[in-house]
């Protein structure tokens, strides 16, 4: 008998059918109509693989061996230690794995009865950015386009997104839209495979996507392409973006871009001649010390013509993880509360009296990029991987060796977060547990349960439930299924009715996926205090790291299609499936001869904080003195600047200066 599922690696969530030993594709699903990408097919080895964690485990010091112990015992340590521990000490990592019920429940314990708002998800270092924007301009958190939209555009623009290794499926459907008269711009300082298929590629310089942006915004203007009627009735500081855009240098501007008048020119004609446009994103905009600011000026475009909130037209924010909008919803952010609530008093009254609690603290707690700077004493991570993913490394590594009790809950044991951890409990994998995802157009779909739950591991929510349990909450926390938690979840999304999710159920969702929010763009809904969109002005500060004799090159990351960040999961024996190398450094023939290197030849990229040995691959699919390493060198981050977005707290990836040596 055929199972039908869902993906549990990108934010497509592509629909799947389990029979017996192998993943098929669901025809019927209309995300993906039957198509897998080389992870999702693979999947299964990811419950197979030696490198599951399966056993609880303590140590009392890092520098000590682990010790198999019991379930009893761990709860038991990690409530005690809670329990003795001012909440504001405490923090929870959570992940954009998590299923939405694991998510709802360690948010409501941590947040609403632990009481820390420190409770954040690793989704902090990839869409916050975009979060943030969406709520500056449209008054919430609220993806505005669908990927079946492609089909109802006349142009797409993918700025900072390469959908053919991070997207694969939704590229697949990008392709189809093209054959049916879809035109693609393509702008990224690298010529990825998503280039190849574009109708225009701009090489634009990294960190310049503001400049480019406002030039567009100004054209918009000065050749008065407005909308005026749709910005008159749903749009505020219309007159103030104009006049901003009286003062910038578009002369200056278009040479940060790196890019020809030509060039320019040859996107504005594109433009003006299609109709229904929709601009793609994820971490080339998100990702950066201006991540905030550089959303806003894209969603400007937007704004100024009206293209939003019609069928094929709009703003469209990529996620990366199969659930990081699942913990959207729910609040797993931590200047979130939950059901897209903040922290104002209305709001927290409102939590309170669903959760039957008094303990909701009223300020936003620490984000995931703050937590180690915090002085912690105790910081439970569940389903990441902090060690590696965040930036400035080594400084991590110092940071997490000071917090006193770090509790790792993960499906597998050979993180790098684990060398630093004193507790690791084993969760139960993708396939192995069964909960709802939203992928990344607003999409809920049922992730069933494939397989027995290996012995001794339990899903996530378990977990949270038994530590709640033992901390002396069982009144509130007495679920006995995943089906309840989500019933419970659906009842508080009637406090904030925009989240409709209260219309499908946990059996529905089993036969077909539910998408909220339709009604919103429907209804040409905005919900700032006036319910008008807001025009942000913005300009490139330059706030970057600046490279310099000594360090000549801007490194730039990303992920390659075949691996799963660290590779955890996917970086593992396949007998049938080619993929990518893991460790590799794109640099510039003209660069590469100036440094006497061949392809092949192993080199050391240093930077300010860090260094790592890695081996050359000579393209000129990568601009002069800029080089790329993909994310799945596990090493990458002992490069990458700790700078922030101001508002997002998301970290600086891509602008990181580093020189190249010859090893």
């Amino acid at each position: 008998m055929l199972i039908k599922s869902v993906c549990g690696y990108c934010g497509v969530g592509c629909g799947l059918e389990f029979d017996k030993e192998k993943l098929i594709g669901d025809v019927s699903y209309p995300i993906n109509e039957g198509k897998l990408c080389s992870k999702g097919v693979s999947e299964l080895i990811s419950i197979q693989t030696p490198s599951r964690l399966l056993r609880p485990y303590i140590r009392s010091n890092i520098n000590n061996e682990y010790k198999i112990t019991t379930w009893e015992n761990t709860i038991k340590t990690i409530a005690h230690k809670i329990k003795n521990t001012s909440k504001d000490k405490i923090g929870f990592y959570l992940s954009g794995q998590l299923l939405t019920e694991d998510y709802y429940i360690a948010n409501k314990l941590g947040k609403g009865f632990i009481g820390t708002n420190n409770v954040d998800t690793n989704s902090r270092t990839c869409m916050s950015s975009a979060v943030v924007a969406y709520k500056k301009s449209l008054g919430i958190d609220y993806v505005p386009v669908r990927m079946d939209d492609v089909f109802k555009a006349n142009l797409l623009i993918l700025i900072g997104a390469n959908t053919a290794e991070a997207h694969v499926v939704f590229h697949n459907r990008i392709k189809k839209a093209q054959k049916m008269g879809l035109k693609v711009i393509v702008i990224d300082p690298r010529f990825t495979d998503t280039a190849k298929i574009a109708d225009l590629y701009l090489p634009i310089k990294a960190g310049s996507d503001i400049d480019f942006l406002n030039l567009v915004s100004k054209r918009i203007i000065d050749e008065d392409l407005v909308n005026h009627e749709f910005v008159e009735k749903y749009v505020n500081n219309f007159d103030l973006l104009k006049n901003k855009f009286k003062r910038v240098a578009t002369t200056k501007m278009l040479k940060r871009t790196g890019l020809s008048e030509e060039q320019f020119e040859a996107f504005w004609q594109i433009f003006k001649e299609n109709e229904n446009i929709i601009s793609a994103w994820t971490m080339g905009l998100n990702q950066s010390v201006q991540g905030v600011d550089k959303n806003l000026a894209l969603i400007n475009i937007h704004l100024l013509t009206g293209k939003i909130y019609k069928e094929g037209n709009g703003p469209f924010s990529l996620t990366g993880q199969p659930n990081a909008m699942g913990g959207r919803e729910v609040g797993g952010l931590s200047t979130m509360l939950a059901v897209h609530f903040g922290f104002d008093k209305e709001s927290i009254k409102k939590v309170s009296k669903f959760w039957n609690t008094n303990k909701i603290d009223d300020k936003a707690g620490l984000t995931a990029t703050q937590m180690l700077e915090a002085n912690l004493d105790i910081l439970i991570i569940c389903h990441t991987d902090p060690v590696y993913h965040l930036p400035n490394r080594n400084k991590t590594e110092e940071l997490m060796k000071k917090i006193p009790l770090v509790v790792e809950i993960n499906a597998y044991e050979n993180s790098e977060t684990s060398n630093f951890a004193h507790i690791k409990l084993p969760a139960a994998p993708w396939g192995e547990k069964e909960g709802t995802q939203t992928n990344l157009d607003r999409t809920i779909t049922k992730q069933e349960k494939l397989t027995r739950t290996s012995i001794d591991c339990k899903s996530d929510w378990e977990i949270f439930q038994l530590l709640a349990q033992e901390l002396g909450y069982k009144e509130a926390f007495n679920f006995s299924s995943p089906k309840e938690i989500f019933e419970e979840f659906q009842e508080m999304t009637k406090l904030n009715p925009h989240l409709n999710i209260y219309d499908t159920s946990y059996e529905k969702l089993a036969i077909e996926p539910f998408i909220w929010g339709e009604d919103i763009r429907k209804n040409m809904q905005f919900f700032t205090k006036d319910n008008k969109a807001n025009l942000f002005f913005v300009e490139n500060k330059l706030l970057s790291e600046k490279t310099s004799l000594k360090f000549p090159f801007i490194l730039l990351t990303g992920r390659t299609r075949d691996q799963w960040h660290s590779g955890t999961k996917t970086n593992l024996p396949r007998t049938l499936l080619k993929y990518k190398e893991l460790n590799f450094c794109e640099i510039n023939p003209i660069n590469a001869k100036n440094l006497g290197i061949q392809d092949g030849d192993e080199i050391k990229v240093i930077s300010r904080r860090g260094e790592l040995i890695t081996k050359v691959l000579i393209t000129d699919a990568i601009k002069e003195d800029t080089i790329f390493i993909p994310i799945s060198n596990r090493e990458i981050n002992y490069l990458t600047n700790d700078l922030y977005d101001k508002e997002s707290l998301q970290p600086d990836y891509n602008h990181s200066a580093v020189r190249v040596e010859r090893v």
